[in-house]
């Protein structure tokens, strides 16, 4: 389906696909195209599950419901994908997040955005410069994109706060991690946005920051990283970003300073160096608005949304599925390998896949990989 306004009956069906056990970002996506409306899919469900030894919990309408009004009663809504209001940006990704809770002044996510990260330990210095950035970057146009963590991401917050800011949180939007940025988290959501993959409620877990990461850069044109340390939580999302080809840049520091050591090796590598919100509108605003960027979106909203007619279920064969089942290791590998040596149609293959993560047997992840998951 195009971006349009979800009826209330089909943002509860949305919802309640996105929230089921088992059900990723890339299966949703995956269930969506085989059969063309959530509705549809949440139908298909209990036969999909049926012939795994661990049965997923379908998400009731019910508990939808609840998480809907109480989200409103915090003076939030939950944006599905499809949503006019969704950030463009994270719509280009494959797959886009299915729904996100927010809170705040949703119209930042039309805007242009830049992630600046770093270092939860950070020095005053790098703290200085990441509040400079921000606020730089913010008289120029553009809203600062961030985790609310402790270091970098609170001083990008607070520099962009005049200007627009937007926090995504691992756990639930209520959530506040750390505690001590309440202040710092009641600001963004009267003057900013705060967003968030997961209910309401739920705490964050290990797996809940690289998916918090990848929103941050997402909804971003490229992203700045001031100080980190070799193997930082910061370089990953560095790396995410140019997964998702948005710009990397970063913050030279001392090589005598441990938290300079990533940032330092982010630009031997091919980052951008910057050290003012002038070098970082340098690499931004050629691509801000450019008709390159719209297009790319469009053609990914597109590709994502389209209408398609609901399929007919068919169960992958046994056969398939057990050979999948052996291929599949805790390391992730890539859908096109797995299929090379599954033996199956493509169609098969999809069928398996969906069938596996819905059984609690595999994970799909970003970018086209998929591993097991534990007995």
């Amino acid at each position: 389906m195009k971006a349009r306004i979800l009826t209330d009956a089909e943002r509860i069906d949305w919802l309640r696909l996105a929230r089921s056990e088992g059900v990723g970002p890339v299966t949703f996506f995956e269930l969506l195209k085989r059969f063309g409306t959530a509705e549809a899919a949440l139908k298909a469900l209990p036969a999909l599950v049926s012939r795994s030894k661990r049965l997923g919990k379908i998400h009731g309408p019910r508990e939808a419901e609840a998480e809907i009004r109480n989200l409103e009663k915090m003076g939030g809504r939950l944006l599905a994908a499809v949503d006019p209001e969704f950030s463009p940006a994270l719509k280009a990704l494959d797959p886009p997040p299915p729904v996100l809770t927010a809170i705040g002044d949703i119209g930042l996510l039309a805007r242009p955005a830049c992630a600046i990260v770093g270092s939860r330990n950070a020095s005053a210095a790098g703290m200085q410069v990441a509040h400079k950035l921000a606020a730089g970057l913010g008289e120029a146009g553009y809203v600062i994109a961030s985790g609310l963590a402790r270091g970098i991401d609170a001083a990008a917050h607070r520099g962009g706060l005049a200007s627009g800011t937007i926090a995504v949180l691992a756990g639930g939007i209520d959530h506040i991690y750390p505690p001590e940025h309440d202040q710092l988290y009641a600001e963004i959501a009267e003057k900013g946005l705060l967003l968030a993959e997961n209910a309401a409620g739920v705490p964050p877990t290990s797996r809940d920051f690289p998916r918090r990461n990848r929103i941050v850069t997402g909804l971003s044109l490229g992203v700045v990283v001031v100080e980190a340390a070799m193997g930082s939580g910061s370089l990953i999302s560095a790396r995410t970003a140019a997964e998702q080809n948005r710009e990397v840049m970063a913050v030279p520091g001392s090589p005598l300073d441990p938290r300079a050591r990533g940032v330092n090796d982010l630009i031997r590598n091919g980052a951008t160096l910057v050290e003012n919100a002038d070098h970082v509108r340098e690499v931004l605003d050629p691509v801000r608005g450019s008709a390159l960027q719209r297009e790319r979106f469009s053609e990914r909203e597109e590709q994502a949304f389209n209408a398609r007619p609901a399929a007919t279920f068919a169960p992958a064969p046994t056969e398939t599925l057990d050979r999948i089942r052996t291929l599949l290791s805790a390391t992730p590998v890539h859908f096109d390998l797995l299929l090379a040596h599954s033996g199956a149609s493509a169609g098969e293959f999809s069928a398996a896949l969906v069938e596996l993560e819905l059984g609690g047997d595999a994970m799909t992840l970003p970018g086209g990989y998929v591993a097991s998951i534990p007995a």
